[in-house]
């Protein structure tokens, strides 16, 4: 059984890790692009990768540091999504899809403000 298998047998993914998921899938590597993709706060978008790479849905590591030196930065942090991280946003946005079909007479009066 995967991480992701027990993860999903514990817990759904919150908007946040599905919001940082989507921009992986999308090409988004480092951290800095992700908070401009998601518009979610840096103190959200770090603790997150962190827990989702411990879930073992995205993977990491510092690219090398003679390559930000020669572009006069700082060294960058790569994500990359894994095939586990695949497979979460998948059944993820299936659940999202769903959910926005459900007729609004379903759908708690406190959810709908």
């Amino acid at each position: 059984m995967s991480d992701y298998d027990i993860l999903s047998m514990r817990t759904r993914l919150s908007y946040s890790a599905v919001a940082i998921l989507h921009a992986l899938a999308s090409g988004d590597r480092h951290g800095f692009d992700i908070i401009d993709r998601t518009g979610l706060a840096s103190a959200t978008v770090y603790p997150t990768l962190g827990k989702l790479e411990d879930a073992g849905l995205v993977t990491s590591a510092w690219e090398d540091p003679a390559a930000a030196r020669s572009a006069k930065r700082p060294a960058r942090r790569n994500y990359e999504l894994r095939p586990a991280g695949k497979r979460a946003l998948a059944e993820s946005l299936d659940r999202i899809r769903t959910l926005q079909r459900l007729p609004r007479a379903l759908v708690p009066r406190q959810a709908r403000s």
